[in-house]
């Protein structure tokens, strides 16, 4: 049996662009009565702040001990799985959970090792396409449609509730690995989205076609098979020897 306080490290949540810090002190106090600990902040307009620690009502060591990052990538450092939580269907082709789902494989990643990522943005827009890009699914809570709109902290205790539920439930124990080796991480998959969109500009693969698009789609793709560190290191050498004889062809 998997220690339910080790499955509870491995899981973050992770705050962009949060607007009001009372916000942030709110959701810490949510993650923190359903067990959770780990809050990630990104690009916070406010923080620290005493409205924070006043609305945290006790959990200010979650406060004390989060992150603050300049952007997502470094939020969602050292994660496997990320997992984005949106009101509105948006144009980025993620595959669609509901907090229940969402907790089941955030749990199940937990208990092989993985670190899992919870994904929050700003109060009123949300989270960017950009920022969705990076997850690997869109978890919406089933509001009604003509009043969707959860306050952030609520979007937050709904997500800890099901962790917390599915947790005491059954917490998986023994999971067999997806893959033979753990998933490269965010910042790994970052950087070769990077060579990748590079490499595609040296080879002139464009030629007219939008490159958000296919960028998006090869990050889709990418996502889904979630490569290893090895299986990562042998298409950067792919990525490279195109570089290298795109580099040629120009010089003759």
């Amino acid at each position: 049996m998997t220690d339910l306080h080790d499955l509870a490290t491995r899981i973050r949540y992770v705050l962009v662009r949060t607007s009001h810090p009372g916000n942030i002190g709110s959701a810490a106090r949510a993650i923190r009565t359903m067990g959770f600990e780990r809050m990630e902040l990104v690009a916070p307009a406010r923080f620290p702040d005493r409205e924070a620690n006043a609305l945290a009502a006790g959990a200010d060591e979650v406060l004390a001990n989060a992150g603050i990052h300049a952007e997502l990538v470094d939020g969602l450092a050292g994660s496997s799985l990320a997992l984005g939580l949106s009101a509105r269907r948006r144009g980025v082709t993620l595959p669609e959970i509901s907090p229940r789902e969402a907790a089941q494989q955030a749990l199940a990643a937990a208990a092989r090792g993985e670190q899992v990522a919870l994904v929050f943005g700003n109060e009123r827009t949300g989270l960017e396409n950009d920022e969705l890009a990076r997850c690997h699914a869109m978890v919406r809570i089933p509001s009604v449609d003509d009043f969707s709109s959860l306050n952030l902290s609520q979007a937050v205790q709904v997500m800890a509730y099901e962790l917390r539920v599915a947790m005491l439930g059954e917490a998986p124990a023994a999971v067999p690995p997806v893959h033979d080796e753990p998933p490269a991480d965010a910042a790994q998959m970052e950087q070769f989205y990077r060579h990748l969109a590079q490499t595609l500009d040296e080879i002139e693969f464009h030629k007219g076609r939008e490159p958000t698009t296919i960028m998006l789609r090869l990050r889709k793709l990418f996502q889904r098979a979630q490569p290893d560190e090895r299986e990562l290191r042998v298409l950067h050498g792919i990525l490279a020897d195109a570089q290298r004889m795109a580099g040629l062809a120009k010089n003759k």
